[in-house]
């Protein structure tokens, strides 16, 4: 049995920085005029810079499925750019039949595509500088998935049902690739929304920890950092407003923490066993241990507190030695 995401006061927000689970905060955005329009697409075309916009569309028989087919061999749906006044003719069309493609325009800069929507529509809980992004579409399923973000979610129009995954039930979820994704990030084969457990019979413990947050508009939802999160859209037409953003500094070229995997599958996959669990423990220690209190603090190094000039030394001494 799943259970719900924790519902908290706008106050309780402030330190998000902190927070490690999921929240949500109901009505925290029902005064914005995006979400009291009778029209929401009236009310964007106020905005519309013009432009065309990214769209992904998906047949019927996808189901509204943002995902992979059956043999994985390519993709559910396709690509195609409209603009915002298309893209909501399409939206209108696909709501007077019975079964309608997935339409969905995803991740879109508000800043370029609707400058002064962000003015007219603030949310207070985001670090200052964050810019928003829009998702338009309609009855539309996100596949699971996780973001390398913080991100507050905010529904401004239609409803939607989020299924949030700690990150440490990343086993249990069956992730596909990583080269060959939908939209840039990894997502889970298992569908929380039609559980194959004979298919995939880890999954009931992922269920087991699995969080529910169902949305209406004016809702926002707090989802942390590389929390899993399949996302179902429930009506004709859906809208949500998202912030993303990282507490760590940004990472150095080629040093981002998914390109280090990328570099330790490479260097790991291919060694005996034993090996690899003399490693596992070796990165458990050096990478995710503490600071080696046994060690003088001048003769820590890398493990110690570095300063950014300590840590350019060492990523010279680091392209150095992969130029040898």
């Amino acid at each position: 049995m799943t259970n719900r995401v924790e519902e908290l006061a706008p106050v309780a927000a402030i330190p998000l920085a902190q927070r490690t689970k999921p929240a949500v905060f109901r009505g925290i955005a029902a005064d914005w005029p995006a979400v009291r329009a009778p029209d929401p697409g009236a009310y964007l075309a106020r905005f519309d810079s013009g432009g065309p916009i990214g769209i992904a569309i998906a047949p019927p028989d996808a189901e509204g499925r943002l995902a992979y087919t059956p043999d994985m061999s390519a993709l559910t749906f396709t690509r195609d750019s409209a603009t915002l006044a298309r893209l909501f003719a399409q939206l209108d069309t696909a709501a007077r039949v019975s079964s309608p493609p997935a339409i969905a325009a995803q991740a879109v800069m508000v800043p370029e595509a609707l400058p002064g929507f962000e003015a007219e529509n603030r949310m207070p809980l985001v670090p200052a500088g964050v810019a928003p992004r829009i998702w338009i579409g309609n009855r539309v399923r996100v596949a699971t998935h996780h973001d390398m973000n913080s991100n507050i979610a905010v529904v401004m129009a239609g409803r939607r049902r989020f299924t949030l995954f700690p990150p440490d039930q990343v086993a249990n979820l069956y992730i596909g690739p990583i080269e060959f994704t939908p939209a840039g990030t990894p997502i889970a084969l298992f569908d929380p929304d039609e559980p194959d457990f004979d298919r995939f019979p880890l999954a009931r413990e992922a269920m087991a920890h699995a969080q529910i947050a169902e949305l209406e508009p004016g809702d926002a939802l707090f989802i942390p950092h590389m929390w899993w999160h399949h996302v179902r859209s429930l009506d004709p037409v859906s809208i949500l407003v998202n912030y993303w953003w990282d507490e760590a500094p940004p990472p150095q070229p080629g040093l981002a923490p998914l390109d280090t995997m990328v570099h330790a599958i490479l260097a790991f996959s291919g060694l005996p066993e034993n090996q690899r669990a003399a490693w596992r423990a070796m990165f458990d220690e050096f990478v995710f241990g503490g600071v080696p209190q046994h060690v003088p603090e001048e003769r820590r190094g890398i493990r110690g507190s570095l300063g950014e000039e300590s840590k350019a030394r060492v990523r010279r001494q680091l392209g150095q030695m992969m130029s040898l």
